[in-house]
Protein backbone atom coordinates (compact mmCIF):
# COMPACT_ATOMS: atom_id res chain seq x y z
CA UNK A 1 0.00 0.00 0.00
CA UNK A 2 1.20 3.55 -0.92
CA UNK A 3 1.52 6.08 1.56
CA UNK A 4 0.60 9.31 -0.07
CA UNK A 5 3.19 12.39 1.21
CA UNK A 6 1.07 14.03 3.83
CA UNK A 7 0.59 10.17 5.82
CA UNK A 8 4.31 9.82 5.46
CA UNK A 9 4.88 12.57 7.17
CA UNK A 10 2.80 12.04 9.88
CA UNK A 11 3.97 8.53 10.03
CA UNK A 12 7.18 10.10 9.98
CA UNK A 13 6.50 13.23 12.78
CA UNK A 14 5.00 9.45 15.16
CA UNK A 15 8.04 7.68 15.40
CA UNK A 16 9.93 10.80 16.20
CA UNK A 17 7.86 10.97 18.91
CA UNK A 18 7.74 7.59 20.19
CA UNK A 19 10.78 6.03 19.29
CA UNK A 20 14.45 7.17 20.63
CA UNK A 21 16.27 5.25 18.98
CA UNK A 22 14.80 6.43 15.11
CA UNK A 23 15.15 10.33 16.69
CA UNK A 24 18.91 9.90 17.12
CA UNK A 25 19.11 8.41 14.04
CA UNK A 26 17.67 10.64 12.08
CA UNK A 27 19.25 13.61 14.17
CA UNK A 28 23.11 11.93 13.25
CA UNK A 29 22.00 11.80 9.56
CA UNK A 30 20.91 15.41 9.47
CA UNK A 31 24.06 16.30 11.36
CA UNK A 32 25.90 14.44 8.65
CA UNK A 33 25.03 15.57 5.88
CA UNK A 34 25.85 19.14 7.28
CA UNK A 35 29.10 17.74 8.42
CA UNK A 36 30.02 16.90 4.82
CA UNK A 37 28.16 19.95 3.09
CA UNK A 38 30.53 21.92 5.43
CA UNK A 39 33.93 19.68 4.66
CA UNK A 40 33.02 20.00 0.85
CA UNK A 41 33.07 23.91 1.31
CA UNK A 42 36.05 23.78 3.44
CA UNK A 43 37.70 21.47 0.79
CA UNK A 44 36.64 24.00 -2.51
CA UNK A 45 38.20 27.01 -0.29
CA UNK A 46 41.51 25.27 1.01
CA UNK A 47 42.33 24.55 -2.93
CA UNK A 48 42.03 27.96 -3.94
CA UNK A 49 43.93 29.16 -1.24
CA UNK A 50 46.61 26.14 -1.85
CA UNK A 51 46.35 27.76 -5.66
CA UNK A 52 46.73 31.28 -4.77
CA UNK A 53 49.64 30.31 -2.26
CA UNK A 54 51.34 28.39 -5.73
CA UNK A 55 50.79 31.09 -7.41
CA UNK A 56 52.74 33.63 -4.80
CA UNK A 57 55.43 31.06 -4.22
CA UNK A 58 55.63 31.02 -7.76
CA UNK A 59 56.30 34.49 -8.20
CA UNK A 60 58.70 35.13 -5.25
CA UNK A 61 60.67 31.86 -7.13
CA UNK A 62 60.86 33.73 -9.98
CA UNK A 63 62.00 36.96 -8.14
CA UNK A 64 64.61 35.13 -6.65
CA UNK A 65 66.33 33.62 -10.15
CA UNK A 66 66.22 37.90 -11.03
CA UNK A 67 67.93 37.94 -8.15
CA UNK A 68 70.30 35.60 -8.75
CA UNK A 69 70.80 36.41 -12.01
CA UNK A 70 72.16 40.27 -10.94
CA UNK A 71 74.23 38.85 -8.24
CA UNK A 72 75.97 36.76 -11.01
CA UNK A 73 76.03 39.64 -13.47
CA UNK A 74 77.74 41.98 -10.42
CA UNK A 75 79.95 39.18 -9.19
CA UNK A 76 81.25 38.81 -12.44
CA UNK A 77 81.46 42.66 -12.87
CA UNK A 78 83.56 42.75 -9.59
CA UNK A 79 85.58 39.39 -10.51
CA UNK A 80 86.80 41.16 -13.96
CA UNK A 81 87.13 44.67 -11.82
CA UNK A 82 89.47 43.07 -9.32
CA UNK A 83 91.34 41.24 -11.48
CA UNK A 84 92.23 43.87 -14.33
CA UNK A 85 93.06 46.17 -10.50
CA UNK A 86 95.22 43.22 -9.74
CA UNK A 87 96.76 44.12 -12.99
CA UNK A 88 96.81 46.99 -13.39
CA UNK A 89 98.62 46.90 -9.31
CA UNK A 90 101.40 44.84 -10.62
CA UNK A 91 102.49 46.72 -13.69
CA UNK A 92 101.70 49.86 -11.63
CA UNK A 93 104.44 48.43 -9.14
CA UNK A 94 107.00 46.76 -11.56
CA UNK A 95 107.20 49.99 -12.89
CA UNK A 96 108.16 51.65 -9.63
CA UNK A 97 110.21 49.09 -8.18
CA UNK A 98 112.28 49.54 -12.18
CA UNK A 99 112.67 53.15 -11.84
CA UNK A 100 113.84 52.54 -7.55
CA UNK A 101 116.90 50.01 -8.67
CA UNK A 102 117.85 51.62 -11.70
CA UNK A 103 118.07 55.09 -9.98
CA UNK A 104 119.24 54.63 -6.53
CA UNK A 105 121.16 50.76 -7.04
CA UNK A 106 123.01 51.41 -10.13
CA UNK A 107 121.04 48.29 -11.81
CA UNK A 108 118.79 47.49 -14.69
CA UNK A 109 115.89 45.93 -14.94
CA UNK A 110 114.22 44.59 -17.97
CA UNK A 111 111.54 41.92 -19.10
CA UNK A 112 113.06 38.48 -20.21
CA UNK A 113 110.51 36.97 -22.43
CA UNK A 114 111.72 33.30 -24.03
CA UNK A 115 109.56 31.36 -26.29
CA UNK A 116 109.40 28.00 -24.57
CA UNK A 117 108.92 25.44 -27.20
CA UNK A 118 109.51 22.45 -25.40
CA UNK A 119 107.24 23.52 -22.66
CA UNK A 120 109.06 23.65 -19.53
CA UNK A 121 107.58 25.96 -17.49
CA UNK A 122 103.99 25.40 -17.62
CA UNK A 123 104.05 21.66 -19.28
CA UNK A 124 103.32 22.88 -22.62
CA UNK A 125 104.68 25.12 -25.46
CA UNK A 126 104.01 28.67 -24.45
CA UNK A 127 105.72 31.86 -23.92
CA UNK A 128 107.73 32.75 -20.98
CA UNK A 129 108.48 36.44 -19.09
CA UNK A 130 109.63 37.67 -16.44
CA UNK A 131 111.36 40.44 -14.74
CA UNK A 132 115.20 40.34 -14.50
CA UNK A 133 117.35 43.23 -12.47
CA UNK A 134 120.73 42.59 -13.43
CA UNK A 135 123.30 44.43 -11.17
CA UNK A 136 127.19 44.21 -10.99
CA UNK A 137 126.62 40.78 -13.23
CA UNK A 138 124.25 39.11 -10.66
CA UNK A 139 120.96 38.67 -11.80
CA UNK A 140 117.46 38.31 -9.84
CA UNK A 141 114.40 36.97 -11.53
CA UNK A 142 111.94 38.87 -9.50
CA UNK A 143 108.13 37.94 -9.94
CA UNK A 144 105.41 40.74 -8.73
CA UNK A 145 101.70 39.48 -8.46
CA UNK A 146 98.84 40.95 -6.38
CA UNK A 147 98.56 37.67 -4.40
CA UNK A 148 100.95 34.27 -4.33
CA UNK A 149 100.19 30.70 -3.83
CA UNK A 150 102.35 27.56 -3.94
CA UNK A 151 102.00 26.90 -7.99
CA UNK A 152 103.18 30.49 -8.37
CA UNK A 153 106.94 29.41 -6.23
CA UNK A 154 107.23 26.57 -8.26
CA UNK A 155 106.52 28.43 -11.51
CA UNK A 156 109.31 31.38 -10.57
CA UNK A 157 111.68 27.89 -9.43
CA UNK A 158 111.19 26.66 -13.06
CA UNK A 159 111.73 30.10 -14.98
CA UNK A 160 115.22 30.28 -13.20
CA UNK A 161 116.15 27.01 -14.45
CA UNK A 162 115.11 27.70 -18.17
CA UNK A 163 116.44 31.25 -17.70
CA UNK A 164 120.34 29.63 -16.32
CA UNK A 165 119.65 27.11 -19.00
CA UNK A 166 119.84 29.62 -22.07
CA UNK A 167 121.63 32.44 -20.28
CA UNK A 168 124.02 29.86 -18.35
CA UNK A 169 123.73 32.36 -15.65
CA UNK A 170 122.13 30.85 -12.27
CA UNK A 171 119.64 33.75 -11.05
CA UNK A 172 118.85 34.40 -7.91
CA UNK A 173 115.10 34.54 -7.15
CA UNK A 174 112.79 36.61 -5.68
CA UNK A 175 108.79 37.28 -5.16
CA UNK A 176 107.30 40.54 -4.49
CA UNK A 177 103.41 40.27 -3.47
CA UNK A 178 101.44 41.99 -0.49
CA UNK A 179 99.65 38.57 0.15
CA UNK A 180 101.65 34.96 0.43
CA UNK A 181 99.85 31.98 1.01
CA UNK A 182 101.51 30.05 4.04
CA UNK A 183 102.31 26.74 1.78
CA UNK A 184 103.49 29.37 -0.85
CA UNK A 185 106.27 30.76 1.71
CA UNK A 186 106.95 27.13 3.43
CA UNK A 187 107.98 26.40 -0.23
CA UNK A 188 110.17 29.73 -1.26
CA UNK A 189 112.22 29.13 1.91
CA UNK A 190 112.69 25.44 1.08
CA UNK A 191 113.68 25.93 -2.41
CA UNK A 192 115.83 29.55 -1.40
CA UNK A 193 113.55 32.21 -3.19
CA UNK A 194 113.55 35.15 -1.10
CA UNK A 195 109.92 36.76 -1.00
CA UNK A 196 108.81 40.32 0.12
CA UNK A 197 105.59 40.53 1.24
CA UNK A 198 103.41 42.76 3.93
CA UNK A 199 104.49 41.32 7.51
CA UNK A 200 101.62 40.88 10.07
Amino acid sequence: MMLSEEELKKHIINLLERDKEFRYTVAGLIGLKEILDELRTLRKDMAKRFEEHDRKFNEILARLEKHDKRFETLERKIDSLGARWGLMSEEAFREGLKGVVERYFGGKVEKWVYEDKDGFVFGHPSVVDVDVVVRDNEHVLIEVKSNVDKSDVSILLRKGQLYEKVKGVKPKLAIVSPYVDDKAMEFAREVGIEVYTKLD
